[in-house]
């Protein structure tokens, strides 16, 4: 979908929200959770200044957020859930169309409380990210700003800069990234999600999240065509499926159409929230574009000492060889929905000399699982190299099958010297699974099955 069409249906739908809510400012007593600011049109006319406050949660609090302030840090621990000891994670959101909270915020606290015992702040800055966007991307500097106060705050009181991990969702990445320049580039780690691209594509890097913000940043791009950035900003920069169009978006467009303007956007988000559940690996290959990955030209990580990145917190994910490479692109293919974990397997397919150019379908089946592709065959070439995700490991895999799919102008019979599969990356360098001497022959689809178990070759 053009830019221009996913900006329509945007102010459509802020038109509409708009005349249907008419609120008052949610007002907390001291008795209630804390929660994140809503704001309306009306509101958003008549604020003078811009408002940010801030959110706790730890693992005493997990599901009832503290309001937190200066006054938090002179306060007793019974009575302040912060721990100076601990590491704080510090959450900021991005632009509000429609001047609502954002949703997932809880949810993402609880996945990283799940994962460390630390502290977790959320920046509310929703009044100042609502609506125009435009006059909210004047704001993020005066947001980053007062986020740098309360952290000078922070460290008056025994915290250190090292122990800070910033979380930036859309916009909020180049809020943390000028937090980060405040600081020299002394903050532990910035993790961009899907980083705002609109107005900031061509920004220099005082203005927008880069490697110089932190002694590590890592950015996960879902949506570089439309509202997310095209363009590395951190050490590693893990580009989801190209980084554009990401797998199932296009059937939410039946649900909700807000959804489907946001959905690749938002993408970043759940695939972060899924690996600090480390139900599985989502594990990032350097290479210098998406089209020689998806040709299988990159299939270790040679650069970072064989240990690939990772999504997430974990060990792999902050990257431990030194000086860390800066502008990494790193690239990975995901399935439609939580866990998001595809297995990416290097198919490697050689035939004879064709007469025609050809059609062939290679299908990988484990159980009720299947993975198709389909490959071009070509006059000129008999060797072709081709990445799949598949739901499970390769040692899983059942069976391979061929199918020419080509009309009946295209080449008829398919001699196909072999097809050999492998797993990348892998540590243990296993030899490829390859069956030799096929002959596929149109409306005779072949099928072989593989007979292994994982861990026994």
């Amino acid at each position: 979908m053009p830019w221009e069409c996913k900006r329509i249906l945007l102010c459509v739908l802020t038109i509409h929200v708009i005349s249907l809510v008419v609120g008052v400012e949610e007002r907390q007593r001291d008795d209630e959770c804390a929660d994140l600011n809503n704001t309306t049109w009306l509101e958003y006319q008549q604020q003078v200044k811009l408002q940010v406050q801030y959110l706790l949660l730890t693992r005493r609090n997990m599901d009832c957020a503290q309001m937190f302030n200066q006054e938090s840090l002179t306060m007793t621990q019974q009575t302040s859930y912060f721990n100076i000891s601990r590491p704080t994670k510090v959450i900021i959101h991005g632009y509000r169309a429609l001047g609502s909270k954002p949703s997932w915020v809880k949810e993402l606290a609880q996945a990283l409380l799940r994962a460390q015992d630390v502290n977790v702040l959320v920046v509310d800055w929703v009044y100042g990210a609502s609506f125009a966007y435009n006059l909210v991307v004047e704001n993020y500097k005066e947001v980053a700003l007062q986020i740098s106060v309360l952290i000078n705050q922070l460290q008056e009181h025994g915290c250190k800069l090292e122990s800070f991990h910033f979380i930036g969702v859309s916009l909020g990445a180049h809020v943390a990234g000028f937090v980060g320049t405040l600081f020299g580039g002394k903050i532990a780690r910035i993790t961009g999600l899907d980083p705002a691209g609109p107005m900031f594509k061509g920004a220099d890097t005082f203005d927008r999240l880069d490697p110089s913000d932190a002694q590590f940043v890592d950015a996960i791009h879902t949506d570089s065509d439309y509202f997310g950035i095209s363009i590395p900003v951190g050490h590693v920069d893990f580009f989801l499926n190209g980084g554009k169009d990401q797998t199932g978006c296009a059937r939410s467009r039946f649900s909700s159409m807000y959804g489907y303007v946001i959905c690749d956007h938002m993408r970043a988000l759940h695939v972060y929230m899924s690996a600090l559940n480390r139900s599985c690996p989502l594990t990032g290959i350097p290479c210098s574009s998406y089209e020689n990955f998806l040709k299988g030209r990159c299939v270790d990580c040679d650069v970072f000492k064989g240990r690939c990145p990772a999504i997430g917190l974990s060990e792999n994910s902050g990257i431990t060889v030194s000086p860390i490479p800066k502008e990494q692109k790193l690239f990975l293919l995901t399935t439609s929905s939580s866990p998001f974990c595809a297995h990416h397997i290097l198919l490697k397919l050689e035939v004879s000399a064709l007469d025609k150019s050809a059609e062939v379908e290679v299908i990988l089946r484990t159980e009720n699982l299947g993975t198709e592709k389909s490959l071009r065959l070509q006059t000129d070439i008999t060797v072709y190299r081709t990445v799949l995700a598949h739901p499970v490991a390769l040692c899983e895999i059942n069976s391979i099958g061929l199918r020419n799919t080509g009309s009946f102008y295209r080449q008829g019979d398919i001699h196909v010297k072999s097809v050999c599969l492998s797993e990348f990356p892998s540590l243990r360098r296993e030899e490829p699974i390859c069956v030799n001497n096929i002959h596929v022959r149109r409306g005779a689809p072949w099928s072989h099955d593989l007979v292994q178990v994982c861990g026994i070759f």
